[in-house]
């Protein structure tokens, strides 16, 4: 089953906890996220939807340092379970190799990489973006997430050697300076932090070998069950594709097919603004016109394998899909394509 990328809520929270300290309410937040407050209910969201909450944020608040904002206030809670599991790792390299693993159940919208050298480690973050392009506050606010928590986890503040960015400076330097605490540079070829080697490889003060692996172990149970249960609104286009006939597909053997109740399933769709009866109607339009294109079979074989009661249903539901008749349609496809000839 293919994934779509998506945001935990938790890491959603977040966002809207920031920008109710800079005086925009949540509702008023949503609203011009243009995302319904339903979706508040869902334990993901797809990641277009968190780029808008933080275009919508940055809109809002009118501050330059809302991503860095965000990030300092990071805790255990806006990281799922995987925050937990952070705090009883042996060492700081540990704790974001744990990041690295478990990524997924924070955001599907970026991952790290480690890049070591002789003194120091570069702590590389790769931005994964859906349709719409990333607010350079989301980059901000995780770079000084992982600031924040390692300082959390090392009982001192962490100090990188260097931060830089892909993008250019967003607020005064000052606030940059506070954040990390060394030199930070912009409009580099990568977005991440420079930290010594002894630094990432100290023992931590929390660390605990039995308690490290009990929340791996429960983390591990987190991931698979996210990555077996959760469905896509595509995972129900493929579906309804493959199990097309004259006997059209039902919501309840969807849901049973994709492991979800029907109500889930609604839920899901719901999120990216679709239902069940909408895309089952997407999907007999994309197969009609692909059938019409490529043989001659009569309407009533047409209507009769995408499930239709009889061609005046089927030739009713072409009109409406495509403005014409199925036979003028046929023409001129026809037509189009002796021309291309």
């Amino acid at each position: 089953m293919s994934l779509e990328a998506t945001v935990s809520i938790a890491w959603v929270n977040t966002v809207i906890a920031a920008a109710q300290r800079l005086g925009v309410e949540r509702d008023s937040l949503m609203v011009t996220a243009g995302i319904p407050a339903a979706a508040l209910d869902a334990k993901r969201w797809p990641i277009d939807y968190i780029t808008r909450l933080w275009h919508a944020a940055e809109r809002c608040t009118g501050d330059p340092g809302l991503g860095l904002k965000t990030g300092v206030r990071v805790g255990p809670s806006s990281i799922n379970v995987v925050g937990f599991a952070l705090q009883s790792a042996a060492t700081l390299r540990q704790s974001i190799a744990l990041v690295q693993k478990y990524q997924s159940l924070i955001s599907d919208g970026g991952r790290f990489q480690m890049l070591t050298g002789n003194t120091a480690t570069w702590v590389v973050y790769h931005p994964r973006q859906g349709e719409l392009a990333f607010s350079p506050h989301q980059i901000e606010a995780v770079l000084a997430a992982v600031v924040t928590f390692a300082s959390r986890v090392m009982g001192l503040a962490l100090r990188p050697r260097r931060v830089q960015f892909s993008h250019a400076r967003l607020g005064p330097l000052k606030g940059y300076r506070d954040v990390f605490g060394c030199p930070v540079e912009f409009e580099q070829a990568f977005s991440g932090l420079q930290v010594d080697n002894s630094v990432l490889d100290k023992y931590l003060p929390q660390a605990d070998t039995q308690l490290a692996k009990m929340h791996e172990q429960y983390t591990s149970a987190q991931l698979a069950a996210l990555t077996e249960s959760y469905m896509s609104a595509e995972d129900l286009r493929q579906w309804l594709a493959v199990h097309m006939g004259p006997q059209v597909p039902r919501r309840i053997q969807a849901a049973q097919a994709l492991g979800v109740s029907e109500r889930t399933l609604a839920r899901r769709l719901q999120l990216y603004g679709q239902t069940f009866n909408g895309l089952l109607d997407e999907v007999r339009r994309e197969m009609a016109l692909q059938v019409m294109t490529d043989t001659d079979l009569a309407l009533a074989d047409i209507a009769l394998s995408l499930g239709f009661a009889d061609s005046s249903t089927f030739l009713r539901a072409f009109k409406r899909w495509t403005g014409m008749t199925p036979a003028r349609w046929r023409k001129q496809h026809e037509d189009k394509s002796e021309s291309h000839r």
